[in-house]
């Protein structure tokens, strides 16, 4: 008997549509943030990311559309780290990970799947967290729903 593991989420990504909007600015305006599953678009827009590494994987990005890192006035980087401390801070809480993994990804070459407006991932990790499930199977096993993480994560991001 063989066990199916669905993770449907991910077919969508690797053959559907790819957006031709920037997805960053698009939850930063939708009228609808938990279908965007957004959690915050002040001071910074912070989402789930649809096509997570792991569990909770998060992304920060300023509100503004750029990809100029460097040219980041002082106050926009503070208010951009500031969140990305939040968002950490609010993950162990919530989700107890063993460690994180936060990272910054500028320009297509260096992994950034949209480059045009940088973000920050913040993504809790747990020992044993990786497994032979994705080089055999091409199936990556997510213990939650993105609706469930939402709903609890939220209301952590929703109080300041």
């Amino acid at each position: 008997m063989v066990d199916v593991l669905w993770a449907p989420w991910r077919g969508v990504y690797l053959t559907g549509p790819k957006p031709d909007e920037c997805i960053f600015c698009r939850a930063r305006d939708a009228k609808d943030p938990q279908e965007q599953y957004v959690l915050s678009t002040s001071p910074v827009v912070v989402m789930l990311n649809k096509f997570p590494y792991a569990t909770a994987h998060l992304m920060v990005a300023p509100r503004r559309h750029t990809a100029d890192f460097a040219g980041l006035p002082a106050s926009e980087s503070c208010e951009l780290i500031t969140a990305v401390q939040r968002a950490a801070a609010i993950l162990q809480k919530i989700y107890k990970p063993d460690g994180m993994n936060i990272g910054l990804n500028l320009g297509t070459a260096a992994g950034a799947g949209f480059a045009d407006h940088l973000h920050w991932h913040v993504v809790p990790r747990w020992a044993g967290d990786t497994n032979f499930m994705p080089v055999v199977a091409g199936v990556k096993v997510m213990p939650d729903h993105l609706a469930a993480i939402y709903e609890k994560l939220k209301p952590h991001f929703s109080s300041r």
